[in-house]
């Protein structure tokens, strides 16, 4: 354990409540919308804004870095203790687009505060979660009376997450000798709900895929021809109806290789979590739950790999009837990954799947998107164990762990940096990123604060 005092790291923490929270503020008005081009602008100024605030705040080193797209921000803090491990946070700056027609009650980028919760573009998604990392560095030295953090500490904010990160991997890869860490940490996350505060422990990858289909040159008379010539749209039928087998398995030969099982200790500790499967349905607008056999509904959604169709056409959709058999049809499709699971031989192993369902007479073209890959760390990892301890503390509670469904970036630090990656975050469902009157909890957000301050002590035994 650290040797940080908690009640003094509460003090602090309030002390400077006010001062920490208007900076906030002030870095929420900036709409740093990275989807927007108008905004480019923005994105600069919130970057530069970040750059100054945490010189601000001690770190002897911050940079903007350029990329192809938006800035981001990287800060490093060397420990004076030469032996010390080196942590990265990461994070991003950039926000979702919002005006106040979207249905915000206020305008959001003109923070305010209402009922113990601030109101903005931001306040969860990201800037939030990445400012109390401000605050808790100095909870931490003032605490524990030191003048440099338990570990060598880094930032790293990027601008481009709401944007699909295009060129996120490029800049890790270029800057991978200034960001070489021991362990990551991602405050882009949130916790199960407001009462149960939760650490996820892994992402799932993604890999997506397009597949056209092609008959006759032309759209061609079903009466003259049909029955007699290969129809595309049937073809596309057929393949997705193969996608999966009768208990919900993806039927794709090679698809499950290397899949990381759960153990009975993770199955254990999901049963745990306050699930309410009715309430999930509802918020998924959905009649009933269904999946792979053999799995819980939080264990299909964070735990196994999937095949999702998310789109498919082809053929006449007017209104009426067009007797034809189509020239082309079209599938989308989604796998979400999975711990162990490559991207690379996953693709290889729908491409030679697809291509043995098409019939003699059909001409097919199949484009992979670039993949994300998933990442997890093991309930027994020291780092990871480091982290609940500091939540812990925090929140005077038993700590509970989840996973994402999602995917995101975290994978690509791992990947690159051949870290281990840990996710520390405070917002809650409630919070609505990405929708109107987007909001953080204030006492979560303070927490927050408090769990970092525990948390650069706590990793800096864990992983030495």
């Amino acid at each position: 354990m650290s040797d940080t005092p908690d009640s003094a790291v509460r003090t602090y923490t309030e002390q400077h409540r006010t001062a920490f929270l208007d900076d906030l503020a002030e870095w929420l008005r900036i709409p740093s919308v990275s989807a927007q081009p108008e905004h480019d602008g923005d994105v600069r100024r919130s970057a530069e804004w970040l750059s100054a605030k945490l010189k601000e705040t001690g770190f002897p080193v911050t940079e903007v870095w350029e990329t192809p797209g938006a800035p981001a921000v990287f800060a490093e803090w060397p420990s004076e203790d030469p032996d010390a491990p080196t942590v990265l946070v990461y994070g991003h700056h950039d926000v979702q687009p919002a005006v106040r027609e979207d249905g915000w009650d206020t305008d959001p980028f003109e923070p305010v505060i209402r009922d113990g919760r601030m109101y903005g573009r931001g306040a969860a998604d990201d800037k939030g979660q990445v400012f109390f990392h401000t605050l808790g560095v100095r909870a931490h030295l003032a605490a524990t009376g030191r003048t440099t953090p338990a570990v060598h500490l880094k930032l790293l904010v990027e601008g481009e997450e709401e944007s699909g990160s295009p060129h996120f991997r490029a800049l890790v890869e270029q800057q991978a000798a200034r960001l070489a860490a021991d362990a990551v940490i991602v405050s882009d996350t949130g916790m199960w709900d407001e009462t149960t505060p939760t650490v996820c422990t892994g992402m799932r990858g993604l890999a997506e895929c397009e597949i056209e289909l092609h008959g006759p040159e032309q759209d061609i008379h079903s009466g003259s021809f049909g029955g007699a010539v290969p129809n595309p749209a049937t073809a596309v039928a057929r393949l997705v109806a193969a996608l999966h087998d009768a208990d919900g398995r993806v039927a794709i030969p090679g698809f499950y290789d290397g899949v990381t099982e759960l153990t009975d200790t993770e199955r254990a500790l999901f049963a745990e979590l306050p699930f309410d499967e009715a309430g999930w349905l509802r918020t998924a607008k959905s009649q009933a739950a269904t999946g792979e056999a053999g799995y819980s509904t939080l264990e299909r959604i964070w735990a196994r790999p999937t095949a999702e169709v998310n789109g498919i056409g082809g053929g006449y959709q007017g209104a009426g009837s067009k007797t034809i058999i189509p020239s082309s049809a079209l599938v989308k499709i989604s796998f979400r990954l999975v711990a162990g699971q490559d991207p690379d031989l996953v693709q290889q192993a729908v491409r030679a799947w697809a291509e043995a369902q098409f019939p003699v007479g059909i001409r097919h073209r199949i484009t992979f998107a670039p993949a994300t890959r998933p990442c997890l760390t093991p309930l027994d990892h020291p780092a990871l164990q480091a982290v609940a301890r500091a939540m812990g503390r925090a929140f005077g509670q038993k700590i509970l762990f989840t996973r994402e469904g999602g995917s995101g970036p975290a994978a690509d630090l791992q990947d690159v940096l051949d870290a281990p990656v840990l996710f520390l975050g405070i917002s809650v469902p409630s919070d609505g990123w990405h929708a109107p009157n987007e909001k953080v909890e204030l006492d979560l957000l303070l927490k927050g604060v408090q769990t970092t301050a525990h948390l650069w002590g706590e990793l800096s035994t864990a992983l030495r």
